[in-house]
């Protein structure tokens, strides 16, 4: 069977990745410690070390409802605990009376050292408040270089998980009918815009799908995609239902609810 025909092509290269790392843990009996993922490549790791009877798969990111995970492949009789994770939270406050920051500016500020976000978990900003999930072999670098955060003077210090602070997303579900499974269609239904105006998000790029910036709208979704359209919020396509008699598209479609 060609695993890579349950994928698509631009996920080739993951793919062969997930595959060599297993390969490593099954020869070497070492286990595995990705970077971050988000949530479709935690997917796909899913799918390809679901049946394997060799090896096990194990994914945190500092929290119960945390985004961007670690995953660690491990021989099944291994433990894992979470230090294995090799993850750090660090925290600082802000004067939020006169300072007003939001998650890109905290990523920005990350980026802007240099660092890549494959290094990078969750973060939160508010109520003078930020946390940041990070791989522990890039704390002391971060610790000692970032101080500013837009016009906010910060000092980071490492706090156990027991304080990282996250809400668990809410979303919002609804039944729909589409003309095609084409991205334009399915963004056009699910935020409620014209079809202009959803060609038009594409083409300026501000449509991702799955974390990447997508801009064709011929491009055709897939069962459990995620999307995101710049000033509208996330969404996802949850299910496809089948075809109606006229050929148009039941699907389920969710909505991030802020």
């Amino acid at each position: 069977m060609n695993i890579y025909q349950h994928f698509r092509k631009e996920e080739q290269p993951f793919i062969d990745q997930v595959l060599s790392w297993i390969e490593h843990v099954e020869k070497s009996f070492q286990i595995k410690v990705t970077d971050f993922l988000d949530p479709r490549e935690q997917q796909i790791m899913h799918v390809l070390i679901g049946t394997n009877s060799d090896v096990r798969l194990y994914q945190y990111g500092g929290g119960e409802h945390a985004e961007r995970k670690r995953a660690i492949i491990a021989p099944i009789y291994e433990e894992i605990e979470e230090a294995s994770y090799q993850l750090i939270l660090l925290q600082a406050h802000y004067q939020d009376k006169f300072i007003s920051l939001e998650h890109r500016d905290v990523m920005g500020a990350f980026l802007s050292l240099g660092i890549q976000r494959k290094k990078l978990g969750d973060i939160f900003v508010g109520d003078g408040t930020v946390q940041i999930v990070m791989a522990d072999e890039i704390a002391p670098f971060v610790l000692a270089n970032l101080t500013t955060i837009k016009r906010a003077k910060i000092k980071l210090e490492e706090q156990p998980f027991s304080s990282f602070i996250e809400t668990e997303k809410q979303w919002i579900e609804t039944d729909q009918t589409v003309s095609s499974l084409r991205l334009d269609a399915v963004v056009k239904e699910i935020y409620n815009v014209s079809r202009k105006e959803a060609a038009d998000f594409i083409k300026k790029q501000q449509v991702k799908v799955n974390f990447k910036v997508v801009d064709d709208g011929k491009f055709i979704l897939q069962e459990g995609d995620l999307l995101s359209a710049r000033g509208k919020g996330r969404s996802k396509l949850v299910k496809i239902n089948g075809q109606t008699k006229k050929d148009k598209w039941r699907i389920t479609t969710a909505i991030l609810s802020l």
